[in-house]
């Protein structure tokens, strides 16, 4: 089946903060799209959420479909090459960010989020470290690819609980794993054949804490044109009290 990605990608300081930690990626020609969620203070997390989307943007540009291109890691036999890029490609990024922290003390204890796509020729690549998140719209139906690293997903594993104890947990925006935290990461990667029409979304939890699931899946429903539906989807969330940066990325599966 030959395909195109029709996409587009906005980022919102939101209503409460004064600068924009979040940055997205939308490389097309690559058939890449990335959103990172920084953190770690003033100026910070958005040092370290650049770092990914400029060296992925680099790495991406430079080797995928380049068999002599130099990896930065050992590539894992079993793996597709968007599998093996990415996961390469995060974990450089991920030593990048702490090395740089360490190195100085201004950027000490910064990290981002990362959540990323890639589309092949055969598939998609799906990619993620916290709790950023992928959603997938399909025939009317949205579903949460990615699960989030975060201490309230891991609470949920153990106990069952309400939407109002959902609502008030105390720790919901602590995340247990994300770049730059320790020399090193584990990235979740996923693999699926799309279908034709399929939209995909990419957002920080910017726009997840503050859009329900039924509310994300009603405006992706009502709104054809993606440029009008990222924009409904976080003018949405800066309505729903904004609190954090808001970021989101759509690609449509179109027939070529």
């Amino acid at each position: 089946m030959a395909i195109r990605v029709t996409s587009c990608g906005e980022t919102n300081v939101g209503r409460k903060r004064t600068h924009n930690e979040d940055n997205l990626l939308v490389f097309p020609e690559k058939g890449l799209f990335i959103v990172a969620d920084g953190m770690g203070g003033h100026a910070c997390g958005e040092v370290a959420s650049e770092i990914v989307v400029t060296t992925m943007r680099d790495y991406f540009g430079r080797a995928y479909g380049d068999p002599d291109a130099t990896w930065p890691g050992r590539e894992e036999r079993g793996r597709t090459e968007s599998e093996n890029m990415l996961n390469a490609g995060i974990r450089w990024c991920n030593y990048t960010i702490w090395e740089k922290g360490h190195a100085d003390a201004q950027f000490k204890n910064m990290g981002t989020t990362v959540v990323a796509m890639h589309f092949d020729s055969e598939a998609i690549t799906i990619a993620h470290v916290g709790d950023s998140r992928c959603y997938r719209f399909r025939k009317g139906e949205l579903k949460q690819v990615t699960e989030d690293h975060s201490l309230l997903n891991d609470y949920k594993r153990m106990a069952v609980l309400t939407p109002e104890e959902e609502a008030n947990f105390p720790h919901k925006n602590i995340i247990v794993r994300a770049c730059g935290l320790k020399d090193n990461v584990i990235v979740d990667l996923q693999r699926e054949r799309p279908e034709l029409g399929d939209i995909y979304i990419l957002c920080s939890d910017g726009l997840s804490g503050e859009v329900t699931d039924a509310q994300i899946r009603d405006i992706m429903a009502e709104e054809k044109d993606l440029v009008a539906m990222v924009a409904r989807l976080i003018r949405t969330a800066c309505e729903n009290g904004g609190k954090d940066n808001v970021t989101c990325i759509a690609a449509r599966v179109d027939e070529v």
